[in-house]
């Protein structure tokens, strides 16, 4: 598939669809896709974390499931990580009823998985290329936007590491009651998880490439040069481009 087949398929990807459009509501086919990925993977979770729970100690201590708490957890992930950017919150709670009532869900495996790599890299594309760097670099402080360490920052709390420290911390995928406990990205080597780096990474390589801020357009003037490039100066990327080429990378 060539850049620009990639290219058209992203931006039909963004258009609003109906039957929202009707109402003024803005949706895209992205979005709905991730609502439901997201909402199938913490399913699939779930019901791993249960199976381990029952070879460990049985029914023991073994909540019953509730509606509420599934659909707190999918909002959690995804707004106490990605803020009030994207998509709304009924969105993710219709996508949760519907992944409910699928009577049996595939476990995760590197056959299913590795397709799926492919969604998971136009929603990434989406959020680490357009939803966190805009908010920043079109701040009306100038010192905000120019800054690079607020623009990784913000990609690393809200690339869902935020909600997923909340929902870690109390157990809210675990079939026991809510305790409290520690988060996986503050155990030992829980740094090295791939949802934690990826996205201060990708957002960072985005922003070189297309010179987000004078510091990226800096960086990148010296690491041509660096190369050995003693020509003309560095000109950014096209944006549409640079999030294709991060779309690839993130698969």
């Amino acid at each position: 598939m060539s850049l620009q087949a990639v290219i058209i398929l992203y931006r039909y990807a963004l258009e609003p669809i109906a039957p929202f459009s009707w109402f003024g509501i803005k949706v895209c086919p992205i979005e709905l896709v991730a609502a439901l990925r997201l909402c199938t993977v913490l399913r699939q979770t779930r019901e791993d974390l249960y199976a381990r729970h029952q070879r460990r100690a049985g029914e023991k201590s073994v909540e019953e499931r509730s509606f509420l708490r599934d659909a707190c957890t999918s909002l959690t992930i995804k707004f106490g990580g990605e803020a009030i950017i994207g998509v709304s919150p009924g969105v993710y709670i219709a996508a949760q009823t519907i992944v409910e009532y699928i009577p049996v869900i595939p476990r995760m495996s590197l056959g299913a998985e590795l397709p799926l790599s492919i969604v998971d890299g136009f929603t990434r594309a989406l959020l680490f290329c357009s939803l966190i760097p805009k908010p920043v670099i079109t701040h009306a402080s100038p010192i905000i936007a120019s800054s690079p360490w607020t623009l990784l920052l913000s990609s690393l709390v809200r690339h869902r590491n935020g909600g997923l420290f909340i929902t870690s911390m109390f157990s809210f995928l675990e079939p026991t009651p809510l305790t409290l406990a520690t988060p996986a990205a503050i155990k030992p080597y829980g740094w090295t998880a791939t949802e934690i780096w990826c996205a201060p990474f990708i957002t960072g390589l985005y922003a070189l490439l297309t010179h987000a801020q004078p510091f990226w357009a800096e960086l990148h003037s010296v690491i041509s040069t660096v190369l050995g490039n003693t020509g003309d100066k560095v000109g950014p990327m096209d944006p549409e481009a640079a999030r294709v080429t991060e779309k690839i990378k993130t698969q």
